[in-house]
Order: structure tokens, then C-alpha cells, then sequence
């Protein structure tokens, strides 16, 4: 097994993080330019914004293939082969005109970026040793929320000097280096197990995964919250770009490097699991979400900032060590389990704008903050009951 540390163990940890910034700069390109999008294609807040929903979609929905897929044929080639893809479909982004066809074709990247995210946990949970896996999830995640940062700086940055297709041309080439580099550094698997590929077999994994409490309340905890955390930055620029703020797209862009402080949570987060039940640093992380949430509700700028920056904090804390959790308390089928964490977490993506909006229809945004508060009640009375399996167990 590989231990923490080791340069084995970097090699890995660092060529996985580098997959997961690539899938996830794709996956948050278009977040900056919805106004923008709905300008050009002249549809509303919430038809631009299915430019992101439809990825995050359609990567949910591709993650309990991949997950089954990997546990038949192996982990690293089909992550290999994925990225790959969404390399190809970035340089037919970059030249597509309609409206229709950048909905398809971002549909259909969703599909290719579901690959890496679907295998790299299960990856990790066959090849590292327990505290290894640990620290590198955190890492992982760690270059989830640089992607979802770098993403977004390049849609607004780029996205306002050459358009929004100029913003398509930079990510694809960022995405081929990044590609590169993953197929480079990812040592071959060791101590994977293949399973025979068995339709029944792979719907069976699934049914038992949702039977067990354990797995399935840190499902509804990462698919809800992810429900609210996401679609609040969408409804957000929406309100910055308007007065008193009326922020431009690289500006908008600029908003989104709040997630650093998300990329400090995940980082501790595995650190925390030394001196905290998950469940419980699961409910610290939410507590702090709402903390930040309430806070955005100040009409200066900077106390927005400041709430989006607990958010993001609290957010991918939790995130990461449910992320964990599912994979420590699998007991078979890990990269199925860790594929339907990932579908909750995505459907949440992809369905939380329909929830909000008419919160926003009615209050603007604090109809959005009241929304997101009632539902993050809930995954804190959900993490409050996970304590009770870790006093079991």
C-alpha cells in the first residue's frame, strides 16, 4: 500500500489533484458569463445558467457507469481516456455558434468529465493505506476547488477580453497540458481487483448502498448541500453584476477565488479526522456554511465577500470528509459507493437553481439566503444523526 509521504504516494496525490483542477475548470467555465450568455443568446437567469446545469447533469448522471465500469476493467485507463475526450470536445466548444449546440456539447463533456471524479477516490482507496487516503482526499478536493477557481477566473477574465468562445480556446489548452501531465505522473495500479462486469451484480451494489443508513444520509448531506452552495454563486453574480455593484465579468470572476478558503477546508479536513468524528466535523463545516450565508445578507460588498468566503470554508470542509467517510465505511463495490455520493452531489448541482428560484422571483437575494438556510437545517439534523453509527461502530 502506499503511505503518506512517500514519493510515490506525491506522484499519485499530485498527478489525481492535477485531473480533478482540469475536470473541474471545465465543469465552472461558464459560471462567470451567464450574464453575459444571456445577453448574446437573449434567455433568462435561469436558461443561462443551464450552460453549467446541464454539465454537472449529465456528469452525475455518467458516475455510477464509470463506477461499475472501473470496478470491471480497472481505474487508470478509463480516466486517461475520459480526459482525452474532454480535450476533443473543448476545441468543438470553442467553434460552436447556436445556443442549442453549446447546450449539447456541454452535455456531452459533462459525460467525459464524470470519468476522473467517478474513479479517482476508489483509486485511492485500493492503492493508499488508511491515513494516506485520508490526507489525499483532502488534496484531491483541494484541486476540485482550484479547478472550480481557475475555471471561473478564466471564463471572466478571458471570457470579457475575447468573448466566451476565446474563454473555450484557453481552457482547452490548459486542459491538453493538464492531461499530459496526469497521464505522466499516475503510477499503474497495484492491488486492484478486477470483478466481473454483471449488469445485476452492478444494480444490486447500488440498492445495497442506499439501504445502508450509513452511506445513504452522507449522501443526502453532500447532494443538498451542494444544492445550495453552488446555485447560490450562479444567483449571486446576477446580483453583483446589477447595481449599486455592476460588476464586469472579470470581476465576477474574481469573486470565485473565495474558494480558496475551501481549499484550506478540504485540506484540514483530513486533519480533523485525527481529532474529530466525521460526523461531527460534518456538522461544524454546515454550521459555518450558514454562518456565512446570513452574513451575505450585508449590503456592502466585503461583507459578502466574507460570507462567501465562509461558505466555501464550511462547504468543502463537509464535503470532503463525507467524501471520506463513504469511502472508509464502503465495505464492498468502494467505486461504486463513491460514484453515488457523486450523483446525490451533482443532481443537487443541477436541480438547486430550480428550488431557488422562486425564492429569488420573490425576495431577490434574501429569498435565496432563506432558502438555503431551511434546507442546510435539514443536512445539519442529518449529520447530528450520523453520530449515532460512530458510537456504534
Amino acid at each position: 500500500m502506499i503511505e503518506a509521504n512517500t514519493s510515490t504516494f506525491w506522484r499519485a496525490t499530485v498527478a489525481l489533484s492535477i485531473g480533478s483542477f482540469m475536470v473541474f475548470a471545465n465543469v465552472y467555465l461558464t459560471q462567470p458569463l451567464l450574464p453575459e450568455l444571456a445577453r448574446e443568446f437573449g434567455v433568462s437567469a435561469l436558461q443561462s445558467s443551464w450552460t453549467f446545469t446541464v454539465t454537472t447533469l449529465t456528469l452525475g448522471l455518467s458516475l455510477l457507469a464509470y463506477g461499475a465500469l472501473s470496478d470491471a476493467l480497472g481505474r487508470r485507463n478509463i480516466m486517461v481516456l475520459t480526459l482525452v475526450a474532454v480535450v476533443v470536445l473543448g476545441i468543438a466548444l470553442s467553434v460552436v455558434r447556436g445556443y442549442t449546440g453549446l447546450l449539447v456539447l456541454r452535455g456531452l463533456q459533462g459525460l467525459m468529465l464524470g470519468g476522473l471524479p467517478a474513479i479517482a477516490i476508489a483509486y485511492m482507496s485500493d492503492e493508499f493505506s488508511p491515513r494516506a487516503l485520508a490526507l489525499a482526499v483532502g488534496l484531491y478536493i483541494g484541486g476540485n476547488t482550484l479547478g472550480g477557481i481557475s475555471g471561473r477566473l478564466i471564463g471572466g477574465f478571458v471570457g470579457e477580453w475575447l468573448g466566451w468562445q476565446g474563454a473555450f480556446i484557453a481552457m482547452t489548452a490548459i486542459s491538453a497540458l493538464c492531461a499530459s501531465a496526469f497521464v505522466l505522473l499516475l503510477p499503474p495500479s497495484r492491488h486492484f481487483e478486477a470483478r466481473p462486469l454483471h449488469p445485476g451484480a452492478m444494480a444490486g451494489a447500488i440498492v445495497r448502498h442506499l439501504r445502508n443508513p450509513v452511506l445513504l444520509v452522507a449522501y443526502i448531506i453532500g447532494g443538498l448541500n451542494f444544492f445550495i452552495f453552488i446555485n447560490q454563486y450562479s444567483y449571486i453574480t446576477f446580483v453583483l453584476a446589477d447595481a449599486p455593484y455592476s460588476l464586469p465579468a472579470s470581476m465576477l470572476g474574481l469573486l470565485f477565488l473565495t474558494y480558496l478558503s475551501g481549499t484550506f477546508g478540504s485540506v484540514v479536513s483530513g486533519k480533523a479526522a485525527d481529532h474529530l468524528p466525521q460526523p461531527r466535523a460534518m456538522s461544524l463545516g454546515i454550521l459555518v456554511f450558514i454562518g456565512g450565508s446570513l452574513i451575505t445578507l450585508g449590503e456592502s460588498l466585503w461583507l459578502i465577500v466574507l460570507g462567501l468566503l465562509l461558505n466555501s470554508l464550511g462547504f468543502f470542509f463537509c464535503h470532503s470528509t463525507a467524501s471520506s467517510w463513504v469511502s472508509r465505511q464502503a465495505t464492498s463495490a468502494r467505486a461504486s459507493a463513491s460514484s453515488l455520493y457523486l450523483v446525490f452531489y451533482y443532481l443537487g448541482a443541477s436541480t438547486g437553481g430550480f428550488y431557488l428560484e422562486p425564492f429569488w422571483a420573490s425576495w431577490h437575494w434574501p429569498g435565496v439566503v432563506l432558502g438555503s438556510v431551511l434546507v442546510l437545517l435539514c443536512t445539519l439534523g442529518f449529520s447530528i444523526h450520523l453520530n449515532k453509527y460512530t458510537e456504534v461502530r
